[in-house]
């Protein structure tokens, strides 16, 4: 897959700005719609987006809704019956189940007549929705037109529908549930599943650090594999710069606490850390020279290794501006973390907590997800 000449891309850098302009393209769409989320949550935004997709069945377009079990186990089960009933499908990913709860789809994806296409880390919950600053979550999403992205992304989409509720025949699931993943990128889309070996994902993005003179990264959830922490850190020792924003609010206490057991070895690299003040930080965005990474993809365990994610790759100086004014925009909202003031002020317990965690996230959680996937 090619992008095509006319490609553009428009960051949405806020909850005001994402929600608004996916309900549009769903209340505009004539022919298809194809909605996927880990979190779809029944609040305010929530039914904004079900009464947009109702409506948008009703008038004979093809509607379908794909949300993961777990992201979503709060949602009342007859949330989409309506849906259904108006002439619409919606499923949920890995129904809970005690032998496979590990394996989980992370996309956040919508794309509506095989043309217009929102990617990013907006889930569809009320937490989301604000500016980042003075309420809500900040995060970072991007619409795009392109027939040839959309094709690819609604053939991923239709895998995962298919699959949603795993009940398939064995040569099916040996075909959807391949053990080594390849490294081959379709254009500039990168998909990650479960699985062994390096995701197209992770082999794009340790290709581009390997020449890296300037990385600039804001992280949600950030415990890098030994090679991803190496090779950042081979960037300042060849003399070039790399530049974190990592979360100074969280929803997810360990991942914050499992992160910290990464910054002294970091920071006494020479690798700026910077953590986000105003709100929780859910941002993934990569700079690294002039490639631009942006999707659902966190740098930790889960996300490179266990969950299904997707990521899209580009060269291209508008895009990458854009996304370097939003990088600044954040980093003026950071506060610095100095290395000897931060490491002098852990407790033995804090740095206890720091190496417990990291060793229930980057060992436990890997494998029992991988074990269960192997059962599939």
């Amino acid at each position: 897959m090619a992008v095509s000449k006319s490609f553009e891309l428009q960051w949405l850098p806020t909850g005001e700005e994402v929600f608004p302009a996916m309900l549009a393209a769903i209340k505009a769409a004539e022919k298809s719609i194809l909605l996927e989320t880990y979190i779809y949550s029944d609040g305010k935004i929530g039914r904004q987006f079900l009464e947009a997709l109702i409506a948008a069945a009703q008038r004979g377009v093809q509607v379908h809704v794909l949300v993961d079990a777990i992201g979503s186990w709060l949602l009342p089960k007859d949330f989409f019956q309506p849906l259904v009933a108006a002439g619409g499908q919606a499923r949920r990913f890995n129904p809970l189940h005690l032998w496979r709860f590990g394996v989980r789809d992370h996309r956040k994806l919508l794309i509506c007549d095989s043309l217009k296409i929102f990617i990013g880390g907006f889930n569809l919950s009320d937490e989301y929705d604000g500016d980042g600053i003075q309420r809500g979550w900040c995060d970072l999403g991007a619409q795009m037109e392109d027939h040839n992205l959309a094709k690819d992304l609604a053939a991923s989409f239709q895998v995962l529908f298919d699959l949603a509720d795993f009940h398939k025949k064995p040569l099916m699931r040996l075909r959807l549930f391949p053990r080594r993943r390849s490294t081959r990128p379709v254009g500039n889309l990168l998909f990650t599943h479960p699985g062994r070996g390096a995701s197209p994902f992770q082999a794009a993005l340790y290709r581009d650090l390997h020449t890296a003179r300037d990385v600039r990264i804001i992280m949600a959830y950030f415990l890098p594999t030994r090679r991803l922490r190496r090779e950042l850190i081979r960037v300042v020792r060849r003399g070039g710069r790399v530049q974190l924003i990592l979360a100074g609010k969280t929803d997810i206490l360990v991942s914050r606490l499992a992160a910290h057991s990464q910054y002294h070895r970091l920071l006494k690299a020479g690798v700026e850390i910077h953590e986000y003040q105003p709100q929780v930080l859910h941002t993934k965005m990569i700079l690294c020279d002039g490639h631009t990474y942006v999707g659902s993809s966190n740098l930790d365990i889960r996300s490179l290794n266990l969950n299904y994610e997707l990521m899209l790759r580009l060269q291209d100086k508008t895009v990458s501006s854009g996304a370097q004014k939003i990088f600044e925009e954040r980093l003026a909202l950071s506060k610095k973390i100095e290395r000897h003031a931060w490491w002098s002020l852990q407790s033995f317990w804090q740095r206890w907590h720091f190496r417990w965690s990291h060793f229930l996230l980057s060992r436990i959680d890997p494998f029992v997800a991988l074990r269960q996937f192997r059962k599939l």
